[in-house]
């Protein structure tokens, strides 16, 4: 029997995943990337001996980038060295005021103790129940490919119903009353993308990664995990194939047949898109397209995100490899987000200088930046409102840390709504996928399998687990056991 050849449209992280387990079931894979470079969001910008990670910068949960390599009979210090930061990452609340979070999880307590009386114990408290919801999401809930309900109900999950209804932000402020540490608790859901008072409290799982799994940084930054993964993949036998824009998925009595590019058609067996879900199914006849424009309008999505990339002619003071600027109140600019969908007016941000960890990544005296400000999708982006931004966040580094910096950039690169839609074809120009939301949880989300076409399948942050890099690791490997499950013969 000939062997069955799967396009893969896309070469994100779960595009890449999906690629080895695929191969390595003999399959015959070949990936189509639009760009010119592997990595989907997780690419890369050099510049004047700047390197700058344009997507992820975040490296949580070590255990299910282990666990994939682990799957292929390796490891990841085989592809890249990892070093633990310390402090994990730094919080200012306003001027001079800030709190370093530790790598060592006593050290944490005394830290969340010596702000709030009594808050170390309750915090151990806290984390024991987040490390048993972990250890729940990691073996018993997120590995399934979200066909039916009965995947996440059974008897350890049905004792978790009521943190499904109770928020993080609600369970947080019964354990700490200080609005500093509240914030520390509320942080890690931002990477579901959702409101701490819109997430269902089992999400607390996050906050196990945080503060007991601990940050990472990959040497030379997560750019080199792509590049592991894409070796791994290129390894395994699977081609791919950069500058390639799939434009059209040809259907042939409900079964795709193959893919339209500028370059060519790519005849398959199977089509597992990693690309932008709603952009995936725009490639189809209407009649064969599972989810209507109203219905992709009412979901609600993660934040889109304003970044600038800095190059600095010096070192700086007063910042943490991964630093977040909290000063000013998160309700008022979630709103801006997920209600108002406005520009914010003090909007929080995030910044990264990997450049103190790695020297890798800026040449001798200087310092690499990377800022983020989270923002709504589909907002208006223009130069001008750019600039405003970079202003204003440049005047509140320099009043924050008490250090001067603007006289220091050397260049800066923007990216932002308009970037993403153009070079990933992103609904609404989102940066993180659909929000894990109660009413988006497992099965509410779009499907890993089509149900009009036999033979189409979808991975990645708008489908089953969710949105982040470990999550999508994981979103290849089930997508790759249900195709597996319906075509290996």
């Amino acid at each position: 029997m000939a062997t069955k050849k799967i396009i893969i449209i896309g070469s994100g992280f779960s595009s890449l995943a999906a690629s080895c387990y695929l191969a390595k079931q003999g399959f015959d894979v070949t990936v189509l990337e639009k760009n010119k470079t592997v990595g989907g969001r997780a690419r890369q910008l050099k510049k004047d001996g700047f390197t700058f990670d344009m997507g992820p910068t975040f490296y949580w949960m070590p255990d299910v980038f282990e666990q994939f390599f682990g799957d292929f009979n390796s490891s990841t210090k085989n592809y890249y060295n990892l070093t633990k930061l310390n402090p994990a990452y730094k919080i200012y609340y306003g001027k001079n005021d800030s709190i370093s979070i530790s790598d060592n999880f006593e050290n944490i307590k005394d830290t969340f103790e010596n702000v709030e009386k009594g808050s170390g114990k309750k915090l151990e408290k806290f984390i024991s129940k987040a490390q048993n919801n972990y250890n729940i999401a990691i073996k018993n809930l997120v590995y399934k490919p979200g066909q039916h309900v009965f995947e996440i109900i059974n008897s350890k999950t049905i004792l978790k119903l009521h943190e499904f209804i109770l928020t993080i932000k609600k369970q947080v402020s019964g354990y700490v009353k200080n609005k500093k540490l509240q914030k520390i608790l509320e942080f890690p859901v931002l990477f579901l993308g959702a409101k701490p008072s819109n997430t269902p409290s089992f999400y607390n799982f996050m906050n196990y990664a945080d503060l007991k799994l601990g940050t990472w940084h990959p040497e030379g930054g997560m750019y080199e995990v792509v590049k592991g993964i894409t070796t791994l993949a290129q390894s395994l036998g699977v081609k791919i194939i950069t500058n390639s824009d799939v434009e059209k998925i040809e259907i042939t009595n409900k079964r795709a047949s193959g893919v339209l590019t500028k370059t060519g058609f790519f005849p398959c067996d199977i089509v597992l898109s990693g690309a932008d879900y709603h952009h995936t199914e725009t490639l189809l006849p209407q009649k064969l397209r599972q989810y209507s424009e109203t219905y992709w309008n009412k979901k609600t999505f993660a934040p889109s995100a304003l970044m600038f990339y800095v190059g600095f002619n010096k070192k700086l003071k007063n910042v943490s490899h991964h630093t977040l600027f909290f000063d000013t109140d998160f309700e008022t600019h979630a709103k801006t987000i997920y209600n108002t969908k406005k520009w914010p007016k003090k909007p929080l941000f995030y910044a990264s200088f990997p450049s103190i960890t790695d020297n890798s990544s800026a040449p001798t005296g200087k310092e690499t930046g990377i800022f983020l400000i989270p923002i709504a999708p589909d907002i208006e982006d223009t130069p001008a409102i750019r600039e405003t931004y970079f202003n204003q966040l440049i005047e509140r580094v320099e009043k924050i840390t008490g250090e001067s910096v603007k006289a220091d950039i050397l260049f800066k690169e923007s990216y932002c709504v308009s970037n993403f839609k153009e070079d990933y074809n992103s609904y609404k120009g989102n940066a993180y996928g659909l929000a894990n939301t109660l009413s988006q949880t497992h099965i509410l989300r779009p499907k890993l399998k089509s149900k009009k076409v036999d033979n189409l399948y979808f991975c990645g942050q708008l489908t089953v687990p969710g949105p982040g890099v470990p999550p999508s690791l994981i979103s290849g490997k089930i997508v790759s056991d249900l195709i597996i499950k319906y075509h290996k013969k």
